[in-house]
């Protein structure tokens, strides 16, 4: 029997194709975008249309990750209608380019507001359930820029994914007593099949900009050249979806912790494999070793 799962920033991307692919592996999903009835009508109606051709459960939810109250609604709906939720997938983000100097402090505000806050939103929205079942799946689709190389004219991207790991790592031990199951998947740079560079935003204040320039010319497009160009011939936006369904479908307390997707060999897994052991081993000597999978703490169970 499927699991019931609400993905985030569903209308495009990574978001879309992981929505189908769960679909197709036999899971109620909704799809959950913003301004279902406006801009993104036109999604609601291709994920309908996807649903009825090849017969598999895809539903659209509206969620707007940026508002407590549509975070709420959504789960609301999500549970009216299925009856239950069982995972929770962290996917919706926006990326920003162009010299960190010239983005406001309100510019970067924003960015945490989607990558960070966002999850913190729908999070406080549909744990309440999944803690009063005592058992579920929380995914976040993290980033290879947390650990791994950084080129310059993203900070403000890899600053957001970097706090939206670190809450991540914290959630998992402390939803493990709800036997609530944490699994981080970290896509690389995918250049095509993504619309993060083609919908990404740019600072605002032009003048730095242009000072900038003058010693960078061309910085995004050689970042972006160079890192389509470390990718190898067969890398598709589509193994990122198919590595989700992997982890969706893996027996609850296997999964892995964390998922590396990353064509371009940015040197994060090899990071990650020394800060996740360094986790478990202090996690183990203070006494928690417990919190490091998902389980019913016998102290609170019913």
């Amino acid at each position: 029997m499927g699991s019931t799962i609400v993905i985030t920033g569903a209308g495009s991307g990574f978001g879309a194709l992981a929505a189908r692919a769960l679909a197709r592996s036999g899971h109620t999903v909704y799809a959950a975008m913003r301004d279902t009835t406006g801009r993104n009508a036109g999604r609601v109606a291709e994920a309908g249309q996807y649903a009825t051709e090849h017969q598999v459960d895809l539903r659209t939810v509206e969620l707007d990750v940026l508002s407590q109250e549509s975070a709420d609604a959504a789960v609301a709906t999500v549970l009216a209608e299925a009856g239950t939720l069982d995972v929770v997938i962290h996917n919706a983000g926006h990326m920003v380019t162009g010299p960190t100097e010239a983005f406001t402090p309100e510019e970067l505000t924003a960015v945490y507001d989607t990558n960070v806050l966002g999850t913190q939103r729908v999070n406080r929205a549909a744990l309440p359930h999944l803690r009063a079942q005592r058992h579920g799946l929380v995914v976040w689709i993290g980033s290879t820029s947390t650990r791994g190389g950084t080129p310059p004219y993203l900070a403000p991207y890899f600053a957001a994914k970097a706090a939206m790991d670190s809450l991540a790592v914290s959630y998992a031990a402390e939803l493990a007593r709800f036997d609530i199951e944490t699994s981080i998947v970290v896509p690389g740079s995918f250049t095509s099949g993504t619309n993060h560079f083609a919908t990404g935003g740019h600072p605002a204040q032009q003048d730095i900009v242009d000072a900038y320039e003058e010693h960078y010319a061309g910085l995004m497009d050689q970042v972006s050249r160079r890192l389509a160009d470390l990718a190898p011939a067969d890398a598709d936006v589509s193994q990122v979806a198919d590595a989700i369904v992997d982890v969706v479908n893996a027996p609850h307390g296997k999964r892995p912790f964390r998922v590396h997707i990353d064509p371009a060999g940015d040197g994060a897994e090899e990071v990650s494999e020394v800060a996740d052991r360094i986790r478990a081993e202090f996690l183990a000597r203070i006494g928690l070793g417990d919190l490091l999978h998902p389980h019913t703490d016998p102290r609170t169970a019913e």
